[in-house]
Formats: C-alpha cells, sequence, structure tokens
C-alpha cells in the first residue's frame, strides 16, 4: 500500500511540543478523510527529515497515536491507519430510541432529614436580606489570584499529590498562629484539621463523638443544617431556650439531671439568628456544667471577626482548661462561601479521629488552595481585608438601622447587634411575618422569618435581615420594598 506523503506544517513555539502538533496533525487528517482507515504511515526516519525534526519526536507521536487508537503497528517499522476511529462522533438518536431516566426511584429512600426545604432562591432583580453572607463584591479576588499562581510556581505538582487529611500543614501551622493571636486560642498544629467549610467540620465532629440515642442539646433557635448533621447520626436532639443573654444554661442543667447529655451545640458569640451574645455568667456555667458532665460542647463561631462595639468577647474555647470544647471556624465569612475553608480546633486526639473519619468521606481538601490561604494569612493579607470589611458591616449596620426606622416606624423594634452580618428584628403585635415575608418576595425583597430557625417550625414575631451583602442604596431600596410589602395594619404603624 502507497505511504501516505504527510503534509505538516509545524510551529516552532515551545508552547506546544513538537510531537504533539504532530499528533494532533495526523489525528486532523484521519478525521478530515486524507487518511484512510489502513493507510499506510512514513517511516519515522523519513517524516523526521521531511519536516526537519528529531527522529525521536515522531517516535513519541506515532507512540501516542497508537495509544489514543489512531494507528496500529503490524511491524518493527510499519505503521497504518486504524481501521475505526476511535472517536466517530456519534449519530443524534432518534427521539424513540432515547433512554429515559425514571421519574421515581425503583428502590426504597429512607426518610432522613427534615421534610420541609427553605429555599434560597431569589427572584431576579431581588434584594436579598439574606442570613448574613459577605459582600463578594469586596472580595480581593487579584490578592488571591496572585497567591495561587505563586503557590502553583513554587510547589507545582506536590501539591496535587494525596495529603495529609488534616489539611496542609503550612496552613494549619498558619491557622494556629492566627487563632492565638486574634481568638485567645492556645493550638498548635496539631489541634487543627482544615475541613471543606465548617458544615463538614460539624457533621465530622458529630460522626466522631455521636451515636444512634446520644441526647444532644441545640439552640431552639438555630442553625438548621448543624441540626441535620447532628441528626443524622441518630442521636436526639433537644432544644433549649434562647433569649437576650444566649442560650439557657438553667434549661441545659435541668436537662442533664433527667438525661445523659452527650453534647451540646452553642452559636454563643452571635448567636444564630439572634445575634445575641452568650452572657460571662452562662459561659462560665455552662463550661462548669461540661466540665462535671463530660459533655463536649461544639463550639460554632462562624463570625468572630465582626465585632463592632467594644472589645469583642473571646470564645469559650479560649476558657476551656478541661479539654471539652469543640471549636468550630470558618474562613467563608472573611473571604468567600465558595472557597470552602474551614476548620476544627480541638485536643489531638480527636483531630486524628476526625481525619480517620474524613477519609473514608472526602479524603482531603484543596492542598494548592490551603497553601494559597496559608500564604495570605502569613503575609497578614486575610486579616487587613476582615479589618476594611469589618469597617465596611458596621457602616452598613447602622445604614440599614437608619432605613428601617425611617421606612417602617412602629411596625418594627430592635437594637443595633454588636457585631455579626445580620439583625434580629421583632414586629410589632398583630402583625403576621410570615404572610410580610410572602408579600415582600412578591415585591422584590427577601427576608427570612423567624419560623425558618425554629426547632418546632413554629412562627415568632421576628426576622432576621442580613446586611453584609447589600451597600448603602440596595439596602434603603430594600426598606421601601419592604414597606410597600407591608400587610394594611403593619402599613398603618409605619406611618404613624
Amino acid at each position: 500500500m502507497r505511504k501516505h506523503p504527510l503534509a505538516l506544517v509545524l510551529d516552532p513555539s515551545p508552547d506546544v511540543p513538537l510531537f504533539v502538533q504532530i499528533t494532533r496533525a495526523v489525528i486532523e487528517d484521519i478525521r478530515r478523510g486524507r487518511l484512510e482507515p489502513g493507510a499506510a504511515l512514513p517511516g519515522s526516519r523519513a517524516l523526521a527529515r521531511s519536516i526537519g525534526v528529531h527522529r525521536n519526536t515522531v517516535v513519541a507521536a506515532y507512540r501516542e497515536l497508537a495509544a489514543q487508537g489512531w494507528v496500529e503497528t503490524r511491524s518493527a517499522t510499519m505503521t497504518y491507519v486504524s481501521p475505526t476511529m476511535p472517536d466517530v462522533p456519534r449519530r443524534r438518536a432518534s427521539p424513540p430510541m432515547l433512554g429515559t431516566i425514571a421519574a421515581r426511584a425503583g428502590f426504597d429512600l429512607p426518610a432522613r432529614g427534615s421534610a420541609e426545604r427553605w429555599s434560597s432562591e431569589a427572584p431576579p432583580g431581588a434584594i436579598v436580606f439574606s442570613g448574613g453572607t459577605p459582600d463578594l463584591r469586596l472580595l480581593p479576588t487579584e490578592v488571591l489570584a496572585r497567591a495561587y499562581r505563586r503557590v502553583l510556581r513554587g510547589a507545582g505538582r506536590r501539591l496535587f499529590e494525596y495529603g495529609d487529611a488534616r489539611g496542609d500543614e503550612q496552613l494549619r501551622a498558619a491557622l494556629a498562629d492566627m487563632l492565638a493571636a486574634v481568638r485567645g486560642l492556645g493550638a498548635s498544629q496539631g489541634d487543627v484539621l482544615v475541613t471543606r467549610g465548617s458544615q463538614m467540620a460539624l457533621d465530622l465532629c458529630a460522626r466522631a463523638l455521636l451515636g444512634p440515642g446520644d441526647v444532644v442539646a441545640v439552640e431552639a433557635l438555630g442553625y438548621r443544617p448543624a441540626w441535620e448533621a447532628l441528626a443524622q447520626t441518630g442521636a436526639r436532639l433537644a432544644p433549649l431556650p434562647v433569649d437576650a443573654e444566649g442560650l439557657s444554661v438553667d434549661a441545659l442543667a435541668a436537662l442533664v439531671t433527667r438525661e445523659p447529655v452527650r453534647a451540646v451545640y452553642v452559636t454563643p458569640h452571635h448567636q444564630y439568628p439572634s445575634t445575641a451574645l452568650l452572657s460571662p455568667a452562662r459561659r462560665i456555667r455552662l463550661l462548669d456544667l461540661a466540665r462535671a458532665n463530660r459533655i463536649a460542647i461544639l463550639e460554632d463561631d462562624y463570625d468572630h471577626e465582626f465585632h463592632y462595639d467594644g472589645r469583642p468577647v473571646l470564645p469559650l474555647a479560649s476558657a476551656d482548661r478541661a479539654g471539652v470544647v469543640v471549636y468550630i471556624g470558618t474562613l467563608s465569612k472573611i473571604l468567600a462561601p465558595g472557597l470552602r475553608i474551614g476548620f476544627v480546633v480541638a485536643p489531638a486526639p480527636l483531630v486524628e479521629r476526625l481525619a480517620a473519619i474524613r477519609t473514608f468521606v472526602d479524603r482531603q481538601g484543596d492542598l494548592a488552595l490551603e497553601r494559597a490561604v496559608a500564604e495570605l494569612l502569613e503575609d497578614g493579607e486575610v486579616q487587613r481585608h476582615a479589618r476594611r470589611m469589618r469597617r465596611v458591616y458596621q457602616a452598613r449596620r447602622d445604614v440599614l438601622a437608619e432605613a428601617l426606622r425611617e421606612n417602617l416606624g412602629d411596625a418594627v423594634d430592635f437594637s443595633p447587634p454588636s457585631g455579626g452580618m445580620a439583625m434580629w428584628i421583632r414586629v410589632a403585635p398583630g402583625l403576621d411575618v410570615d404572610a410580610w415575608a410572602e408579600r415582600a418576595l412578591r415585591a422584590g425583597v427577601v427576608i427570612h422569618p423567624a419560623r425558618r430557625y425554629a426547632f418546632d417550625g413554629r412562627s415568632r414575631p421576628f426576622f432576621r435581615a442580613g446586611f453584609a451583602a447589600l451597600d448603602e442604596r440596595e439596602i434603603h431600596e430594600g426598606a421601601r420594598r419592604l414597606r410597600a410589602a407591608l400587610p394594611m395594619k403593619g402599613a398603618a404603624r409605619a406611618a404613624s
């Protein structure tokens, strides 16, 4: 059979290796029919001479073509186009030939988790007073991108290999330093586990500490995804009241006398969703109760950096001398939720157990991202960004307070929180907050009524309004839309 005289034009640019260019050119000739099935290709020496490259370059190209199934070698020197192409485009099947996914599963799905799903979707153009997310428009993306590129140039492929399930060593050390400097935690890197966000951290802790029938105390107004993670272990959740001083430790003490409580999940810094600060007396008593009854305190300190009035209160973990606090934190509120950097600080034996459990679930995080964030922490970039955001969010808190007073009058009552990214707002007696939220959604503004956060699912005369992700114009416009959506009784109060 006649050998095909390949006419190849190569680009000497180093961006694409020559053997790759040869490989691509031959594949293109085969696809276009210029090289027919069974056609013999020039020998490697002859082709190398004709296009002015080293023979080894042609040999490498032929080997790659053979590996992909485009050519086959029938003797030591002869290479032929394969009888069939490896990636012949599939013809579009007619509708009767298409398979369909069944509308229902043909097997039983165990009933787990909450039956009610809370949608986070908002209509286009809506102003979302979210539960409290950062403003991604202010994220220093170029700083992060530079750090990522620098890490990839320096560490290269090593960060794409299997690594420590506890997370990047450099990031764990940087987090330990930050926590010591800002939050009063005397942790070493061996006490730190990096996770893909605080939700994963909580899930791992639940798997490590809880089993079927264990009793876990939770805040009766709280974070529903946390309850779901705890309940997935088969544990029984016991809701405790929350007031202006945070979790009711008296209620916990009473529960302990009736049942063996295994753990308590608490958000003491800015209670979620009410923003209440756990009082000093309750903090001391909670630690004493946990120590005396060997209760694990799962402390979720999700937005510690954003404290505006006075000095921030240190975490429970900073005063823990008995090893009862498992501290959960995140960088999602400082940077962005999509970056998925959370962490657990706990006694080293628990960290080792968490790492072992993680290997069955996720194996490890994004080591390149973790190293980039570590360098940003070491350079102080994360801390500087947090300080900038604290000033911005404090101003937005004040703008929201002004806009609510101006537009809603006596229809609402609130005290601006000393920290956090949202307000907890009481509505006037007789005002149906759930109906208001529905009307507001139709008016293009989203608020989250208390029922969304209630363990018992009942309505309460409150709603949560996040301000961090909205600028001044958006906050004022959102408040005007809320006023327009008020039911009649509320509108009368707003006008008074």
